[in-house]
């Protein structure tokens, strides 16, 4: 019962609660559907209605005359049952069920009869109690979040739905492409290990972050063992809400989960090799590096910088995360001594001067990628009137292009509108680029800390 595919790549969808009325969650979730250029049928599922944004309607799911793979449920939850009853006896595989009322405001029964009447049927459930879910290799958006994503290969699980529908909007502000967007919410039935299990395998997919609010009971060990065999291949992120005591007991009125123990938490986090962020500013910045970076093979990490305030945050914070900058090798010093003033600083970082014009950005850049000790760089720049964030940010890109890089570069840029270009300029060609020097050490220290994680699995696998 744990092949995701059909749910994915549906040949067939119906919307069951489609409206007349366009401000209705089935209305905006039928519109999303064929507007995101879904490339199978689609079929609004409305007793009241003979058609609907030029489709024809039909009064029950088992009217249809075809196979249906996919039910989107979004009608009223004394009204919840009665459809999966129709769906089953039509052949439905899932039921993605949008409606709330459940678990969430107390009414468990309702919710596990949701689950047993399912699996009487062979049927899987999503949800209740979320936003629904998208898969971009198919064109599938069967949500009622926005109606466009930038394609990528981050999949991303949420157990909260107005947030996750914020960061679904969020991504295409950071420009990080998205293979699939999944809200879970009440996880009576699919869980985050159904989902990992299929996200290991989904060529489309090569980094997972997930919302997580509570691990559904009894599924911890399994969330253990699937986490680590999908983190030797796949960075996971999770953003773990309910870290405090206040903010368990808010979990619990929000989707009914049971929070539990940070320590519990953070250990079988660091047994399944999961990387977890405490903030979502974070978990996208880390995120957003582990997508479009390679992960470092050495520990020879450079930092690289104008100012020498942005050089001691950068230090401050790696070292906060447990790395420490070495000195340079004497060939790298050597080639950027070649244009930089006499006072320039050769420790680590190293600081090119306030009075770098952008093409020393560009050279300093080449030198240490070409470098063959330096396995990673962080770029820092701080805005002077000798420069333009533009020109900066074109050189770091072109000495990238010129390397061949297969090192990890993260940037921080630090300034006015301009410099705020300069990092979109620089995000929008995959360079993960942040807008301090904090954010660009803190996502290259999770490169290191993904890797020590793979590293820390393995070896805890190869011992049992």
């Amino acid at each position: 019962m744990n092949d995701l595919e059909r749910l994915f790549n549906p040949s067939a969808i119906a919307v069951v609660g489609a409206s007349k009325d366009p401000s209705k969650i089935g209305s905006q979730i039928l519109r999303n559907l064929l507007s995101y250029g879904f490339k199978g049928k689609v079929y609004p599922i409305n007793p009241t209605a003979d058609e609907l944004m030029g489709l024809k309607c039909y009064p029950k799911v088992s009217d249809v005359p075809d196979k249906v793979d996919v039910a989107v449920i979004s009608v009223p939850s004394d009204k919840v049952l009665g459809v999966i009853d129709d769906c089953g006896k039509a052949g439905v595989k899932f039921a993605v069920v949008i409606t709330s009322g459940f678990k969430e405001v107390g009414n468990e029964e309702l919710e596990e009869e949701l689950v047993r009447r399912a699996h009487s049927y062979g049927m899987r459930v999503l949800g209740p109690n979320i936003f629904g879910y998208l898969y971009a290799p198919a064109r599938l958006n069967a949500t009622f979040g926005p109606k466009d994503v930038l394609s990528g290969n981050v999949a991303f699980i949420s157990q909260s739905g107005a947030l996750g529908i914020a960061l679904m909007g969020y991504t295409v502000v950071e420009n990080i492409g998205i293979s699939s967007i999944v809200s879970v919410g009440n996880k009576a039935d699919l869980d985050d290990v159904d989902l990992l299990d299929f996200f290991d395998k989904d060529p489309n997919t090569g980094v997972i972050m997930i919302y997580l609010e509570g691990i559904a009971p009894g599924r911890g060990r399994m969330f253990i063992d699937v986490a680590s065999r999908v983190s030797l291949r796949k960075p996971i992120i999770v953003i773990k809400a309910g870290r405090t005591e206040v903010g368990a007991r808010a979990a619990a009125s929000h989707t009914g989960s049971i929070a539990g123990s940070v320590a519990i938490y953070e250990s079988a986090f660091k047994q399944s090799g999961i990387l977890m962020a405490k903030s979502v500013e974070d978990a996208f910045d880390w995120t957003k590096a582990l997508s479009w970076n390679p992960i470092p093979e050495g520990e020879r990490l450079i930092v690289l910088t104008n100012g020498g305030g942005a050089g001691v945050q950068s230090t401050d914070t790696f070292a906060d995360n447990g790395i420490y900058l070495s000195k340079p090798p004497e060939s790298l010093i050597q080639e950027i001594k070649k244009f930089v003033p006499p006072f320039a600083s050769f420790a680590n970082p190293i600081d090119i001067t306030g009075m770098a014009p952008d093409d020393w950005y560009y050279m300093g850049t080449l030198a240490a990628l070409k470098n063959p000790d330096v396995d990673a760089l962080t770029v820092l720049y701080c805005q002077t009137a000798v420069t333009t964030p533009i020109g900066v940010a074109k050189g770091i890109v072109d000495a990238i292009k010129e390397a061949g890089n297969s090192k990890p570069v993260t940037v921080g840029m630090v300034g006015g509108p301009e410099v705020a270009e300069a990092v979109s300029f620089l995000n929008k060609q995959r360079i993960a680029a942040y807008p301090t020097p904090e954010r660009a050490s803190s996502a290259m220290s999770a490169l290191y800390a993904y890797a020590r994680a793979r590293s820390y699995v393995m070896k805890s696998l190869a011992v049992r």
